[in-house]
């Protein structure tokens, strides 16, 4: 099978590497796992033999037939169809039971991600490979400049923690980025504080759509000065100097508006 750049396939080969995800993944007989992107089956075959559960999610068919053909296992289901389109819930019996793995496309991780995290309650726990910089963006800190609205919203819902580096001698064909592998657990102890989700969501979009002016500037019609001071934060500061305890709290004030 040969990767299709229009679909950003980039099939992992070493047997190094994919031996480092299943040591951090760590699959245990009869657990429920969701792949996306099987590709090859470069990871599917060892979460096979762990005796794992497996649905796998992949878009194209000439993969889905091989997969299906090469693989007669009743433990793995194979689906064709989109990730960015695919209900999650059609696969769990019981909410944060399903584990994850995936070898994510580079050109729809973003919103890939954002759509894992409407369904995280499903999730004990994901691991994704994505290109290095979304993974430093994902775990980035106040202040930094990979600190942003993909930090944040993964915050207040998840923890995550870059695993290691994959060097792009560890695909065919090599992309011309590094990528990284991360550990995604859910986490409700911030979300838990969000009142209403469309008013977290916008502001993150407003306040890192204009992240280089202060606070009270880029959240102008949203919050005024008075609402941001009542939060313990200086009008003044940027957005990225934020944190996403801070912007839990500003979005309470939006909701209670």
């Amino acid at each position: 099978m040969r990767p299709r750049k229009s679909l950003g396939q980039h099939f992992l080969h070493d047997a190094r590497v994919v031996g480092r995800i299943v040591a951090a993944i760590a699959p245990q007989p009869g657990e429920h796992f969701v792949e996306i992107g099987p590709g090859r089956g470069a990871l599917t075959l060892p979460l096979l033999a762990a005796g794992v559960r497996l649905d796998v999610v992949e878009l194209d068919g000439a993969l889905v037939e091989a997969l299906r053909r090469d693989h007669p296992d009743p433990r793995l289901v194979v689906h064709h169809a989109d990730a960015l389109r695919f209900d999650y819930r059609q696969l769990a019996g019981t909410a944060g039971t399903l584990r994850l793995a995936a070898n994510l496309p580079y050109n729809i991780s973003t919103p890939l991600l954002f759509h894992l995290l409407d369904h995280r309650a499903l999730f004990r726990d994901l691991h994704v490979m994505l290109q290095r910089e979304v993974v430093e963006r994902m775990t980035a800190t106040p202040g930094n400049a990979d600190y942003g609205r993909l930090t944040v919203a993964l915050a207040a819902r998840c923890r995550v923690q870059r695993l290691f580096l994959v060097r792009p001698g560890a695909f065919t064909p090599p992309p011309q980025v590094d990528s990284a592998v991360a550990r995604i657990v859910p986490d409700a102890t911030l979300g838990a504080r969000i009142v209403d989700t469309a008013a977290f969501d916008r502001l993150l979009t407003r306040a890192f759509s204009q992240r280089r002016k202060q606070l009270a500037n880029a959240l102008k019609g949203l919050l005024g000065t008075s609402d941001i001071t009542a939060c313990g934060l200086d009008p003044a500061m940027r957005p990225g100097e934020v944190s996403p305890e801070a912007y839990v709290a500003l979005a309470s004030r939006l909701a209670a508006a």
